[in-house]
């Protein structure tokens, strides 16, 4: 029994890190009021460009290689959103139709680059350097404890999770993240009380682009091991649906990321669970994307998101 538990957090947590980092990126765009749809597209150039840059330096960095990687994505992923945020706020343009084409545009163009790179081939190398199993020190020989969460576990999951908190006392405990909820809420009264209602909406949507550029680098690195048109499926999505799940709170959108995370793993892990060997692997593959529908049925119209959200803001003269 303490096996199979540890085999379901440890799995649980490798599934779970990107999906948080995106959950999280989310949570900062929309209370900033902008709807970030294109989360999904910018987790595929996040895993491609962090995917690439660990085959090329690998030799160079060795065991830092994926870490490195992680700010590439990143930063790729700031590219995107940079595009999102010029299109929502100074042109003005609507939010999911923005985001849609992002969508649309950065598997197209992953894929491109892709075979351009290497030899005409629709995926990558597999890489060298990934994130394997972490343990961390002392803690792993907590009796019992240490066996289920700190041995043999996901180390980006952990990173996830302080990221999570963090945001958590950005959002709700700092001068920065009271403007940024104000923006969300009532842009226009944000403005007359001198904040800069543009700078927080890009800053919003420039951290989500960090954030979830992040998630895509980590999801190549600790589960695919190579990028392809079928790397990112559908996490994008299901990390807004945390979000929303979350109630645009980070601690929530973390808890419902992990929840999420786990739905995943158990396409993996589910043959492994006794009593449910039987149980075709089909429907534990199409369990995350049903559970997000669910979820998004059941929770998006009680979950109160900020009032201003996707609204077009002009600032008065």
């Amino acid at each position: 029994m303490l096996q199979l538990l540890v085999i379901v957090v440890s799995s649980t947590l490798v599934y779970s890190a990107p999906l948080i980092f995106t959950a999280l990126g989310g949570t900062f765009s929309e209370r900033s009021g902008v709807v970030n749809v294109g989360l999904e597209g910018i987790m595929v150039m996040g895993a491609f460009s962090a995917c690439v840059f660990n085959l090329f330096t690998a030799d160079v960095l060795g065991g830092f290689t994926p870490w490195v990687a992680l700010l590439i994505g990143g930063l790729t992923g700031v590219v995107f959103s940079l595009f999102h945020a010029l299109a929502t706020v100074h042109w003005r343009a609507d939010h999911i139709v923005s985001g849609t084409v992002i969508n649309l545009m950065a598997p197209g163009l992953a894929v491109f680059l892709t075979r351009l790179i290497f030899d005409d081939r629709g995926q990558t190398d597999i890489i060298a350097e990934r994130f394997g199993k972490f343990s961390f020190p002392v803690l792993e020989k907590i009796p019992v404890i240490g066996d289920i969460f700190f041995k043999d576990t996901s180390a980006p999951a952990y990173v996830a999770i302080l990221v999570a908190f963090l945001s958590y006392f950005v959002i709700f405990k700092t001068k920065f993240g009271l403007r940024l909820r104000a923006v969300g809420e009532n842009p226009q009264a944000a403005d007359t009380l001198g904040i800069n209602v543009y700078r927080m909406k890009y800053a919003g949507v420039l951290i989500s682009g960090f954030l979830g550029g992040i998630g895509g680098a980590v999801l190549v690195q600790s589960v695919s091991s190579q990028f392809s048109r079928a790397t990112i499926t559908g996490q994008g999505f299901i990390a807004m649906a945390a979000m929303i799940f979350g109630k645009w709170n980070p601690i929530g959108a973390m808890v419902a990321a992990l929840f999420f995370g786990l739905a995943q793993s158990l396409g993996v892990i589910g043959p492994q669970i006794p009593g449910l060997e039987n149980v075709p692997s089909v429907y534990w593959q199409v369990a995350p994307y049903l559970l997000t529908v669910i979820v998004l049925v059941l929770f998006i119209g009680t979950s109160k998101a900020p009032k201003a959200i996707g609204k077009t803001y002009i600032k008065s003269k």
